[in-house]
């Protein structure tokens, strides 16, 4: 059974950096992309950033440019999220997506806190 394995949220202080990791088990070869998509309360779901696994190309949501730095390794269905000079707008359950042939797959979320 394929599971999808968010780690890295928490609690940090305006200002602060948090890395989240996402893996999906097993060895999935149709997945093409991954990304991390967020949940803010009252808010619709976002897309933060993305990663086409085979070709490293990335995209970024606005807010996300300059700040947050999304890295993958194809081979292990794995991607990376590094996010610098957190505030609390980004405040959020954070998702991880792999993209591929229906269904894609979904992580359970995991919550990032930007707090003082």
């Amino acid at each position: 059974q394929v599971k999808v394995v968010e780690s890295g949220g928490g609690l940090v202080q305006p200002g602060g950096s948090l890395t989240l990791s996402c893996v999906v088990s097993g060895d999935d070869r149709t997945i093409t992309s991954m990304a991390w998509h967020r949940q803010a309360p009252g808010k619709q779901r976002e897309l933060v950033a993305y990663y086409i696994l085979r070709v490293a190309a990335t995209q970024y949501e606005e807010s996300a440019k300059g700040r947050f730095t999304i890295s993958g390794d194809g081979a292990r269905n794995m991607i990376t999220l590094q996010m610098n000079n957190l505030n609390p707008e980004d405040t959020a359950v954070y998702f991880c997506h792999a993209r591929r042939p229906s269904p894609d797959y979904w992580g359970q979320g995991t919550q990032v806190t930007v707090s003082s």
